[in-house]
This record gives structure tokens, C-alpha cells and sequence, in this order.
């Protein structure tokens, strides 16, 4: 058990937001959520899953929505309804302990990101709870789907859902996460592509060998590894592979790109001219909120569950999507999927033919 300084909790982030691969949510809104939580004189504090009671209740939960704003017609309509002054996840959160008649223990994290990350552990602060040191994905992902918990057959729902217009909605009876993915994906639609939600309310003997432990130390360590880097003026984008065990692939500057909001999710691709050791080469990335497909000079590189990553060279920090921008430097670095997703039922959601490519799964390799 260890309570988490500012320090730690932005070393968290940062690796959180790297291993996000352009996904998770907006850094941001993350430290917003940590910093109204430490200015309340709220603690962060997190423990390991063993240190975890078998009768433990926990929940995870999340913002699920497009990563990218809504077009300006679509904005207009929500411009007559009222905002709450919390957080929906607050608020959600309480509902649902009265829902269940019992408090939550903590909260497990549905995925590493800037502000996802950050959701959960803003929830289990400010209402007194534990950060469980784990996650469902060890890594940003579009869907419910993919996560541990779907591979593990366990339940999401009850569900209960929130929007900053301060409605609540309580789902039951859904079948599974891919039913549940349709539900809460088709309410954030219309709660302006934003809606907070908790799930996977489960004791932690249901929970614990459906999670990945060490989850948020390793974007600790990654984090405060990148942070080091940077402030000693070192190749940060290296240092980040060599920390993650992956490897940087590629390394050039943004040429054409675009995106839209679409199905509640933000869609795009973006193309990178080699440089350096590159020059010559072209390196194209396709996403759907997260880096999904990398194509070197046209053939496909690197697929999920392979985490796609990407760093802006002049300043050090991730690019989350879709804000890279035509002109920005950057350097892509791979690194591994965490097992349990190159299982088959891994890969069945969430690896090459989810990212609409016919073709086995190929861990990646850089020469």
C-alpha cells in the first residue's frame, strides 16, 4: 500500500497517456481530475491485488465516447440543457453504491490513458477508496470488448452511466461486454460523445485472476523512465523503447492526415515522412480512437493488439489522437501486447480482422 505524491501520479499519466497509443483521453482532463482531487486534500492511494480482501468489492470506471470534438451543428443541441457542477463519474459512483447497498473498496482502471486512467483513480480518491494496481487492458482500446474481463467470460453489468447533464442510467440483464458495448456507446452518442460509466462491479475472488496485475506500476516505471529522459536532454523516444521492451520503428515528420466523428468513435489516419535513418520511407498510421494498423511504404508493419505508440520529438511529449498535426515531428515506437490478448479469444476481438484486415496476427519485429 503506498499513498501517491503529485510526482508519482504525473509519472503515472504520462507513461498511462505513452502506453495509450494516441487513445485514453486527453492528459489534460486527467491532471484536471488529479488536481481538483489533491486541492480537496483527497490520497491517492494504491495496493496490490494481494493486499486486496477476497470479499472486496471493487468497480471500474471509465468515460467512453469519441476522442475528437463534434461538429458545430451537433453541439448546438445540447446548448438548452442544463450541467451539473461534479464530475458525472462522482456522481455515477454514488448512485451506484446506493444501488448495491454497499461501498466500494477501490477501483480498478478499464485502461491505461491520460484521463482514464486518471477517472478511475479520481473516483476511489474523493470518495475514500483504493487504486488497485491492475487493469483489464494494459494498454487504450475503442471498445468494452476488449478487455480481460470479456476474455474471462465476466459480467459487466449492472452498469451505471451519468452525462454532465446530471442524467443517471442503470443498466440490467445485459447479456455480455459486447452487448454492453452497443448500450453504453449508443448513450454516450447522445450525452455529446462523452458519458461516464461503471462497470464490472465485482467482489475481488470473481476479478482477481481476470485482471493484469502491475498494470499501473508498469506505466509508473515507463513514465518516470520517460520523465528522466527528458529532463536529462536524452533520446526520449529510445529510452521509452528500452523501458518498454519494444522498439522505436519509425522516426519522420506529419504529412497528410484527417479524421472524423463517427459512431461515437473518432476515425482517421495520418501519414509520416521518414527522416534521418528514415528518410526515404513512409510510415502510415490508421486508427478508431486508438492506433489500430501501421503500414511501412505501403505493406502492413505492426497490427493490434500490438501497441502502436507515438511520441513529438521536440517536445518529448505523446501524441494523443487526433492531435498530431501537419509539420510535427515524431518517432512511433512498438511495443508488445500484453498476453492475454494474443490468445485466441484475444485476438478474435480485438487483433487484425477487428482492424478490417485479413490476415493473422505477426508480433512485430524491427531490424
Amino acid at each position: 500500500m503506498q499513498t501517491l505524491t503529485r510526482q508519482d501520479l504525473s509519472d503515472i499519466l504520462y507513461g498511462a497517456a505513452i502506453l495509450g497509443t494516441g487513445g485514453g483521453g486527453e492528459l489534460s482532463e486527467g491532471f484536471a481530475l488529479i488536481d481538483d482531487a489533491l486541492a480537496k486534500g483527497k490520497a491517492f492511494t494504491l495496493v496490490g491485488l494481494d493486499e486486496v480482501p477476497d470479499d472486496a468489492l471493487v468497480c471500474t470506471p471509465y468515460l467512453l465516447g469519441a476522442i475528437s470534438p463534434l461538429p458545430e451543428a451537433e453541439e448546438r443541441q445540447y446548448n438548452r440543457l442544463p450541467r451539473i457542477d461534479e464530475h458525472p463519474i462522482l456522481l455515477a459512483y454514488r448512485r451506484f453504491e446506493r444501488y448495491l447497498g454497499r461501498r466500494f473498496y477501490g477501483t480498478i482502471s478499464c485502461e491505461l490513458g491520460g484521463s482514464n486512467t486518471a477517472c478511475a483513480f479520481y473516483a476511489a480518491a474523493m470518495n475514500g477508496g483504493y487504486i488497485l494496481d491492475a487493469d483489464p487492458a494494459g494498454r487504450a482500446v475503442p471498445e468494452i470488448t476488449h478487455s480481460t474481463y470479456y476474455i474471462s467470460g465476466l459480467p459487466a453489468e449492472p452498469i451505471m452511466m451519468a452525462n454532465e447533464f446530471g442524467e443517471c442510467i442503470l443498466c440490467e440483464n445485459v447479456i455480455d461486454d459486447l452487448r454492453a458495448e452497443s448500450v453504453v456507446r449508443a448513450l454516450a452518442m447522445v450525452s455529446r460523445n462523452d458519458i461516464a460509466a461503471i462497470d464490472h462491479a465485482l467482489e475481488m475472488s470473481e476479478l482477481r485472476d481476470a485482471v493484469i496485475p502491475g498494470a499501473i506500476s508498469m506505466a509508473w516505471d515507463l513514465g518516470r523512465a520517460w520523465r528522466k529522459a527528458l529532463e536529462a536532454g536524452a533520446d526520449v523516444a529510445e529510452a521509452v523503447a528500452a523501458r518498454s521492451g519494444g522498439a522505436v520503428a519509425f522516426r519522420g515528420t506529419i504529412g497528410t492526415n484527417d479524421w472524423s466523428t463517427r459512431d461515437g468513435f473518432t476515425f482517421g489516419s495520418f501519414e509520416i515522412e521518414g527522416r534521418d535513418h528514415f528518410e526515404g520511407h513512409r510510415y502510415q498510421v490508421e486508427l478508431k480512437n486508438e492506433n489500430l494498423v501501421a503500414r511501412l511504404n505501403g505493406e502492413v508493419h505492426v497490427t493490434i493488439p500490438d501497441l502502436i505508440c507515438m511520441l513529438d520529438t521536440d517536445t518529448g511529449v505523446p501524441v494523443t489522437n487526433p492531435n498530431y498535426r501537419t509539420g510535427q515531428n515524431v518517432a512511433v515506437i512498438l511495443v508488445h501486447a500484453p498476453e492475454a490478448f494474443t490468445s485466441p479469444k484475444g485476438l478474435e476481438a480485438f487483433g487484425p480482422n477487428y482492424a478490417g484486415l485479413d490476415q493473422p496476427y505477426r508480433p512485430f519485429s524491427v531490424e
